[in-house]
C-alpha cells in the first residue's frame, strides 16, 4: 500500500511512536505562545533564552550527568541569571535591549560549549546543542505535558490581554496602572517562555528550541489574518512539521530535532512566498 511508508515506522518501532507523541505535544503546547511572541515581536528576546540556558543546562549536566529535572533547574536559573542581567543592562548604561541580548547570549553560547568541552564528550555536547528526541525518557514525556498543559491554560486564561497588548501595548499599560492583576500579563507570559524553552530543548536541543514555536507562527500569518485563526493553523503547521519531520529523518538516517526545525522552515519559506497574506505573490499581484 501507498500509505504503509508514511505510517510503519510508527508502527513497528516504540520509540518512533514516544517521539510522535512527544513533538505533537510539544507543537500543540509550544506554538500558541509562538504566535504570542511573534505578536508581542519578542521572537529576539525567545532566541536569546534559548541559546542562555546552556550554560545552566551544562552545569547540572557536570554535576548531576543526563538528570531531567537537574537540568531543568539548572536551564530556568541560567534563564532567570540572564533575564536579570539584560534588564540591568538597558536600564543602566546605553546599550539597547537587541545588543544588550545578542552580547548575552553569545556568552552564553560560548560559556556552555566550553564548559561541555572540558569534561564532556561530543556526543553529550551534540545532545544538548540540538536534542534527541528518539531517547526521550518517561520523565522528559512528563515533564514536556506538563509544561504543554499548564501552557494552553494559562495563555486560555491571559487570551484577552494578550491580544490587547499585541495590537494595543499602551492599552494595557493605561489598564495596569488602575488594576493591580493586568500587570502580571508580562511576567507570567516571560515564565511560560521560559519553561516551555527548557522544556524544549529535551527534544529540539538548545539551538532549535525555539523552531517550533516561532516557525509555524510565522507561516500561519501568511495564510490568515484573525488571530483566532492564526493559532489553529500554526498549531496544524506545527504537527505537520513534527510528524513530517521525523518520517524524513528516519529514512534519511539524520537527526531527528534538526529535520523537524528543517520542514518548519520550509513551511515558513513556502508561506512567505505564496500565502494569501503578505506573501511574494500577492505583492506580485498587485
Amino acid at each position: 500500500m501507498m500509505i504503509s511508508p508514511l505510517i510503519d515506522p510508527f508502527v513497528d518501532f516504540a520509540f518512533m511512536r514516544r517521539a510522535l507523541a512527544t513533538a505533537l505535544i510539544l507543537a500543540l503546547g509550544g506554538t500558541p505562545l509562538g504566535v504570542f511572541m511573534s505578536l508581542r515581536r519578542m521572537t529576539l528576546v525567545g532566541d536569546a533564552l534559548g541559546h542562555a540556558i546552556l550554560p545552566g543546562v551544562a552545569v547540572a549536566f557536570l554535576l548531576a550527568g543526563l538528570s531531567v529535572w537537574a537540568m531543568t533547574l539548572g536551564g530556568v536559573i541560567a534563564a532567570i541569571f540572564v533575564a536579570l542581567l539584560v534588564t540591568f543592562l538597558t536600564r543602566f548604561t546605553k546599550i539597547k535591549e537587541d545588543s544588550a541580548f545578542t552580547l548575552v547570549y553569545l556568552l552564553s553560547l560560548a560559556i556552555g560549549v566550553t564548559l561541555l568541552s572540558i569534561k564532556g564528550s561530543n556526543v553529550n555536547l551534540f545532545h544538548l546543542l540540538f536534542g534527541n528526541i528518539l531517547a526521550i525518557d518517561q520523565e522528559s514525556l512528563i515533564l514536556i505535558t506538563g509544561v504543554s498543559c499548564l501552557s494552553l491554560f494559562v495563555l486560555a486564561a491571559l487570551y484577552r490581554r494578550l491580544v490587547v497588548e499585541g495590537f494595543d501595548p499602551d492599552f494595557l499599560k493605561v489598564a495596569a496602572s488602575h488594576h493591580r492583576l493586568t500587570g502580571w500579563t508580562n511576567p507570567v507570559f516571560f515564565v511560560l517562555l521560559m519553561m516551555n524553552l527548557v522544556a524544549a530543548f529535551q527534544v529540539l536541543g538548545t539551538l532549535m528550541a525555539l523552531g517550533l514555536m516561532i516557525l509555524p507562527a510565522v507561516a500561519a500569518r501568511f495564510w490568515v489574518r484573525n488571530i483566532d485563526k492564526i493559532i489553529p493553523v500554526a498549531m496544524g503547521f506545527a504537527c505537520f512539521s513534527a510528524y513530517t519531520g521525523l518520517l524524513a529523518s528516519y529514512y534519511a538516517h539524520s537527526p531527528s530535532g534538526p529535520a523537524i526545525v528543517l520542514v518548519a522552515g520550509g513551511v515558513a519559506l513556502f508561506s512567505a512566498l505564496m500565502g494569501r497574506v503578505g506573501s511574494l505573490r500577492t505583492y506580485i499581484a498587485q
